[in-house]
């Protein structure tokens, strides 16, 4: 395992980037981000180069923050210092492609979220897209028009803001997300060429570009994952491989959330993991040092009646049945939610997801993150995944722990990835998470 540290760094370059506060940088397992080809230098803590001789010492820490919590979760609530990169989630698409629009709450909210974001020296960038703002990106940059209007579109935002950099979390180019998005057949195509737009333009230079990915490459004009993406690397600082909601109420069985990996489960259970999407991606030429691994402080829960739930020996079993007519209540959920609708006008159902701060707070698990008196527990060494289950309730849950992130951040280490992005900040507890992660991967604060 590499060892990296957070030094402060006092060359010209970097205090000319820092804002107030201090500039810590987070220096990368060995090799990682040597050769990545987007090339950008936000005013934070991260700088990421390509055909450059810029400094290439930074390791991505990153989180994204939902804006729309901002009410319960203020920005300053953020642990700053452990992080060089805060993703603000979300804008949205809409039908005018000249329009990103941003909820009352997180237009409120966005500002400060910057401000204290450049005072703690991170880069401070705007997440557009997600699972229910997705519809019109298709549409956006459909035609040559269509992507001009975008590009200028969203460098109003950056400019408005006073952003470094963007985050394009479409869901998802050539194949369908919400239900009712907009789809072409042409959409990683046309997705390159406004990456490739917005790049070439004095203003997006030097922006920080990223974009949360699926387990696979993007879907070609054929319907398949692409085997060549190397021309988004030159465009894009990095892709987040979105390793989570693997399993969940929609699979036919209990499974893990987010498997670091599954060649070792049975083939049936073999669904993805964080293992076969870097293979994947960097089999379709896209380079390792700038891939983010995207990690979940949150779980999926289920009801399984103990009969399935518990081995003969008293023991948990992996891969339980469930009674998918029963959703238990998520740590924020509430029962009006089974009525909500979604953007599409179909019915949005209860998650069922708990944070792990909410596994804390419903009492499954202790304050220092383990599983609590009267809570069942077991660690799935296969995937790397922990599943608790309260034999009472018949509710077993798939997450997280500080167990699952070390073995995630050595995975990092040994992959030379380009380092973590977690969904979401709001979701750890006294970053038992966070500080687990940090330790696996040998980053220790040496800030003055």
């Amino acid at each position: 395992m590499h060892r990296h540290s957070i030094v402060l760094v006092l060359s010209l370059a970097l205090l000319l980037v820092a804002h107030a506060g201090q500039y810590c940088g987070l220096r990368p397992p060995s090799g990682a981000l040597s050769s990545s080809s987007g090339s950008s230098s936000g005013s934070g803590g991260i700088t990421t180069t390509g055909n450059s001789s810029a400094d290439t010492s930074d390791v991505v820490a990153s989180a994204w923050y939902p804006g729309w919590e901002a009410q319960d979760f203020p920005p300053s609530m953020i642990s700053w210092s452990k992080y060089n990169s805060m993703i603000f989630a979300f804008a949205t698409t809409t039908t005018d492609t000249s329009t990103i629009a941003l909820d009352d709450i997180s237009a409120q909210a966005l500002p400060d979220f910057v401000t204290l974001a450049k005072s703690n020296g991170v880069s401070a960038l705007l997440s557009i897209g997600g699972w229910t703002g997705s519809m019109y990106y298709s549409s956006a940059v459909a035609t040559a028009e269509n992507r001009t209007t975008f590009v200028n579109a969203v460098l109003d935002l950056v400019s408005k803001y006073n952003l470094d950099g963007i985050d394009f979390d479409w869901e998802y180019p050539a194949r369908q997300g919400l239900g009712c998005n907009v789809v072409s057949s042409e959409d990683s195509a046309n997705f390159l060429s406004f990456l490739q737009q917005l790049r070439g333009t004095s203003a997006g230079k030097n922006l920080i570009l990223t974009a949360p990915v699926s387990l696979t490459p993007f879907i070609g004009s054929d319907g398949e994952p692409m085997s060549d993406v190397s021309a988004f690397a030159d465009v894009l600082n990095y892709i987040e491989i979105m390793n989570y909601d693997v399993w969940g109420s929609w699979s036919s069985t209990v499974g893990p959330n987010a498997p670091l990996a599954d060649a070792c489960a049975a083939p049936a259970n073999q669904q993805g993991s964080a293992t076969s999407a870097v293979s994947a991606w960097s089999a379709a030429k896209f380079p390792a040092n700038q891939i983010v691994l995207g990690l979940a402080s949150y779980g999926h829960s289920f009801s399984v009646s103990p009969g399935a739930a518990l081995r003969s020996n008293g023991s948990l079993a992996l891969y339980p049945t469930f009674d998918a007519s029963n959703q238990p209540l998520g740590s924020a959920d509430s029962p009006g939610d089974a009525t909500a609708l979604d953007p599409c006008g179909n019915p949005e159902g209860i998650s069922g997801i708990f944070t792990f701060a909410g596994l804390v707070q419903e009492g499954y698990l202790t304050e220092n993150g383990t599983a609590a008196n009267g809570i069942d527990y077991v660690y799935d060494y296969c995937s790397q995944t922990p599943f608790v289950y309260n034999e009472t309730s018949m509710v077993m849950i798939s997450y997280d722990d500080a167990t699952s992130f070390a073995a995630k951040g050595r995975f990092i280490n040994a992959q030379n990835l380009a380092g973590y992005a977690v969904w979401d900040v709001t979701g750890d507890f006294d970053d038992i998470l966070l500080d687990s992660l940090h330790d696996a991967m040998g980053i220790v604060s040496v800030c003055e």
